[in-house]
C-alpha cells in the first residue's frame, strides 16, 4: 500500500482529504501538516510515496516545497486554481484534484496512482519549476535589454542559445555574439521559461532548442555543443545532467 502526506495550509481542507483517503482504504497516511516549512522537515527524513499538496501556502509554496525535496515523491496537488490553468497539471506523472475535492475525482486520481507506481519517478525539481512558469506567464521573460552606454538593444529570449556569468556581469549570447544583461544568473533561473531555458552549471544557463550534442569530456564530465556557428562547447555540472537530459528527453 503506497503511504502518503498531506500538505495544506487549510486545516479544514486537510480533514477533508484524509477522511476521504481512509474511506478509500487504498493508501496509508503516514502524515500531514499545515505548516509548508514543517511538512518539508518531515519529508527529508521519512520519505513517502505520493504527496497530496496544496500550491499557494504562506512562507512556503507547494512549488517552493518541491525544489528543496530530496525525495522523488508522486505528486497530486491539491488546488484552487481555475479550469484553464488546470491544464498545467496534466504533465507527467503528475495529477490534481481541484478543491473541493469530490470522492469521485479522488478516486480517479488514486487508480492513476496504482498505474504508476512501478514506473520510474520524474525529476521534481524539474517538474516544479515548469508548473511555476506556466501558471505565471506574466513574470517570464520574453524580450531583454541589453545596455551599453546611451544605446539599448533588445533581444528576444527565444533568439539566446545561452546566458554566462563572467567578470561579475551576466551576458545573454546570441548568434555569438555577447549582450550585457542587467540580470544575475539566479534571477534569470526565476523569470525565463522553464520549458526552454536550463542551468547547466553555476555560471551558465543554456537555451534546450540550440543543443545539438552531448558528449563526454576529458576530465569524465560532460559537454553540450551547440547548433549553429560558431561552434560552442559548453560545460555541464556532474549534478545538473540528470536535469539537461530530461528537458532534451533523453
Amino acid at each position: 500500500m503506497l503511504r502518503a502526506y498531506i500538505v495544506d495550509d487549510e486545516r479544514l481542507a486537510v480533514q477533508r482529504l484524509t477522511r476521504l483517503l481512509e474511506a478509500s482504504g487504498r493508501v496509508e497516511i503516514a502524515g500531514s501538516s499545515t505548516d509548508p516549512e514543517a511538512a518539508l522537515a518531515f519529508l527529508q527524513a521519512h520519505p513517502v510515496d505520493v504527496l497530496f499538496l496544496d500550491i499557494q501556502m504562506p512562507g512556503l509554496t507547494g512549488f517552493e516545497l518541491l525544489e528543496r525535496l530530496n525525495a522523488h515523491p508522486l505528486v497530486i496537488f491539491t488546488t484552487a486554481y481555475d479550469q484553464y490553468a488546470l491544464n498545467a497539471f496534466s504533465v507527467n506523472s503528475i495529477d490534481y484534484l481541484l478543491k473541493p475535492i469530490e470522492p469521485e475525482r479522488l478516486e480517479h486520481a488514486l487508480d492513476k496512482l496504482e498505474r504508476l507506481g512501478g514506473q520510474p519517478r520524474p525529476d521534481i525539481r524539474t517538474l516544479a519549476r515548469e508548473l511555476a512558469a506556466e501558471l505565471a506567464p506574466a513574470r517570464r521573460l520574453e524580450r531583454i535589454a541589453s545596455r551599453v552606454g546611451e544605446r539599448t538593444t533588445v533581444v528576444e529570449t527565444s533568439r539566446v542559445s545561452h546566458f554566462v556569468a563572467k567578470d561579475k556581469l551576466t551576458f545573454a549570447i546570441v548568434n555569438g555574439r555577447e549582450h550585457v544583461v542587467d540580470y544575475t544568473l539566479a534571477q534569470l533561473d526565476e523569470r525565463l521559461d522553464a520549458r526552454r531555458f536550463v542551468r547547466i552549471h553555476r555560471a551558465t544557463i543554456v537555451n534546450a532548442a540550440f543543443v545539438e550534442e552531448l558528449f563526454p569530456a576529458v576530465d569524465g564530465g560532460v559537454l553540450v555543443r551547440l547548433k549553429g556557428e560558431p561552434k560552442t562547447e559548453l560545460s555541464v555540472a556532474r549534478d545538473r545532467v540528470r536535469e539537461l537530459k530530461q528537458r532534451l528527453g533523453i
